[in-house]
Order: C-alpha cells, then sequence, then structure tokens
C-alpha cells in the first residue's frame, strides 16, 4: 500500500469526541519517546504529521488522520513516563484505556517498543492486558538504524523468548526505523492486508 494523502482531522480529550465514521482505525501506542510521531510522519511520508519532540509525553490527547480518504490513523498518547502531573498522566491512562477498550472502529494497536533496550516491565504489562482483553494487536520494534545487526538480533530475540514466557503464540512483529524507512511498507503492506480482509 502506498499513503497517497493523509490528513489531521481532529484531537479529541475522550472517546466520546472520537469521530462518528464507521471507518476502521489503526491506533499507534507505546512509551513516551519511542519514536511514535516519527514513525506515523515516515509512515505518511508528511514530516510534521504527527508532533515529533525529544521531551517525552508531547502527545496528551487522541490525534485522528483520515488516510488515503479510507481509513483512520490513531495516534495515541503515550504510556509510562511524562513530565506531567499524576492528575493529567492518570486521565491519560483512563482515556487510553476507554479507547481500547470501547471504540469499535479500533481494528489493530501497533505497540511500539524502543528496540535498543531490554524488555521493560511497563511494556510486558501492557502487553499482558492487551493479551488478556483479547485486542487485537502487533508489536514494532523502533529505532532500529541505532544498533549493529548484530545487536538487533539479540535484543529482539531476547523479547521473544521473554513474551514466550506468558505467550503461547507470538503476535505479527515488525522492525522499523524512522531514519532509514525499514519496516515502512511490511507495516502499510500488513493494514492493507487486514483492510481487504474485513
Amino acid at each position: 500500500m502506498k499513503i497517497k494523502t493523509a490528513t489531521f482531522v481532529k484531537s479529541c480529550a475522550d472517546i466520546t469526541q472520537c469521530p462518528k465514521e464507521e471507518l476502521l482505525e489503526y491506533a499507534f501506542i507505546g512509551r513516551s519517546n519511542v519514536g511514535k510521531s516519527s514513525l506515523i510522519n515516515n509512515l505518511t511520508n508528511i514530516k510534521g504529521l504527527a508532533m515529533t519532540s525529544s521531551k517525552p509525553g508531547k502527545t496528551l490527547l487522541i490525534n485522528y488522520f483520515l488516510i488515503n480518504e479510507e481509513w483512520n490513523l490513531v495516534d495515541l498518547p503515550g504510556y509510562g513516563y511524562a513530565k506531567v502531573s499524576k492528575d493529567i498522566r492518570k486521565n491519560i491512562e483512563i482515556m487510553i484505556k476507554n479507547y481500547i477498550m470501547q471504540r469499535e472502529q479500533l481494528t489493530n494497536l501497533f505497540v511500539l517498543i524502543d528496540s535498543r533496550l531490554e524488555p521493560q516491565k511497563i511494556d510486558l504489562e501492557f502487553i499482558s492486558w492487551l493479551g488478556e482483553m483479547g485486542i487485537p494487536f502487533c508489536i514494532v520494534f523502533t529505532k532500529a538504524d541505532k544498533l549493529t545487526n548484530n545487536g538487533l538480533k539479540v535484543n529482539i530475540e531476547n523479547y521473544k523468548t521473554k513474551l514466550l514466557e506468558n505467550w503461547e503464540t507470538l503476535p505479527p512483529l515488525f522492525i522499523s526505523s524512522a531514519e532509514t524507512g525499514l519496516g515502512k511498507d511490511e507495516i502499510l503492506d500488513y493494514i492493507d492486508h487486514i483492510n481487504a480482509s474485513v
């Protein structure tokens, strides 16, 4: 699939503000500063579509982008560390959970993981929760260009091993780099495949 058009639709502070249309939605989420906005900009070929920042916690709302006039890409707030108050952080957590649990248009959730790090407890707990809730998701390892090929392979194998402690089969896995474009075609083809099968 090629993304020809990507248009900002709206930002939502609550699930009740989400678009009423019945378009399929593909949401992207990850820990703060995992490279989510950079990946979205790379996928859509629009450098400033999603706001990027060196400071964690930049995305505090649910941001909607209409892709090819056919489906919505949803940029969710990062979970975990962010330089915001406890109350705001709690509100964000509630907003994320409400969206994931209640949004019927959610077709697939892309969970972004920093490939440079060893398995993080917060990521593993979030992935486990998705499994318990029966949410369709896949994992995208980001920032692959920051590691050697061997280092990347070792880190991802370690992650797979950790996941298989609790999972019989692994969700789909993608390796990406917003800098080099690695994984872009695979992710878009995966979305295209789901769109065609719905």
